[in-house]
């Protein structure tokens, strides 16, 4: 039996099977290597994932891709998995190959992840050859959802937006100004704070201000990631719920720059088992 898992800070996905069609999907807590312990990781995963699984000698072959699981971390969760899994062949890798596998397989491309926050890799089909430091929502991470909420507060709060609309926004998520300096300077957990405004964005895309500001922090991602790879002639593909749901938005910004983009998924867990038991 195999386990593919697919990890963030939140939560874990993980497929239990051999083939795409008698395959499941079992969901627990967060695993990340630079907050967990190996200790702390096995209790959630014998507490969590071992009851849902029975015998778990029967499982040959794990293979997990995570957030934080950089080759300086990934033997704390391989040790975890050893825990609960001492026959297994475990392979722990980061969340960014894991986009790659799923998006492109064997294909060369570039791989781009927009969630809460953003990454991408130039990928050969095999291992990723080039990676732009996404440098977190403050520094980086264009295109994410905390850089499109960070985008919709600053122009709310500067007057860059219609009236109308900043009131509705306001309204809307019972908010002042005061408020949101307090959750994005005193706050823990700013960046969620922030992405968690984005179905506003959704609800006015077409709004031609909203539709601007998309674009305009698409463009950005593209211009400052993607373009600074061998990109022309190679697609760029997209995995998380930003890329997902503002996928005409990410496509428009594309076509302004020349960038081709193919594929879209929601969630990398789709792609990840076609690459491992589509065979």
């Amino acid at each position: 039996m195999i386990i593919i898992a697919d990890s963030g800070s939140t939560k874990t996905d993980w497929c239990i099977g051999n083939t795409k069609t008698d395959c499941q999907i079992v969901q627990t807590g967060g695993i990340n290597p630079f907050h967990q312990s190996s200790d702390e990781i096995g209790r959630v995963i014998a507490s969590t994932l071992v009851p849902q699984l029975g015998d778990t000698t029967e499982f040959t072959d794990i293979y997990f891709y995570g957030a934080g699981c950089i080759p300086e971390k990934s033997h704390i969760v391989k040790q975890a998995l050893l825990q609960s899994f001492p026959k297994a062949d475990i392979s722990v890798e980061s969340d960014l190959l894991g986009a790659a596998h799923a998006l492109c397989g064997t294909s060369a491309g570039i791989a781009c992840i927009l969630g809460t926050g953003s990454n991408s890799c130039a990928y050969n089909g095999e291992k990723i050859t080039a990676n732009i430091s996404p440098l977190g929502y403050i520094l980086g991470d264009e295109g994410s959802g905390a850089v499109l909420g960070k985008r919709l507060v600053g122009d709310c709060l500067k007057h860059q937006l219609p009236d109308d609309l900043c009131r509705k926004f306001l309204d809307e998520y019972k908010l002042t100004p005061a408020m949101i300096l307090d959750k994005v300077y005193r706050q823990p957990l700013a960046n969620r704070f922030l992405a968690s405004l984005t179905p506003f964005l959704s609800e006015h895309r077409q709004r031609a201000e909203i539709h601007a500001l998309l674009v305009s922090c698409f463009n950005d991602f593209f211009r400052r990631n993607v373009m600074q790879y061998e990109y022309q002639g190679i697609p760029a593909h997209f995995t998380g719920s930003i890329a997902f749901y503002f996928q005409e938005e990410v496509k428009e910004a594309a076509r302004e720059l020349n960038v081709l983009t193919e594929n879209f998924l929601k969630s990398p867990m789709e792609g990840l088992i076609e690459y491992h038991l589509g065979i």
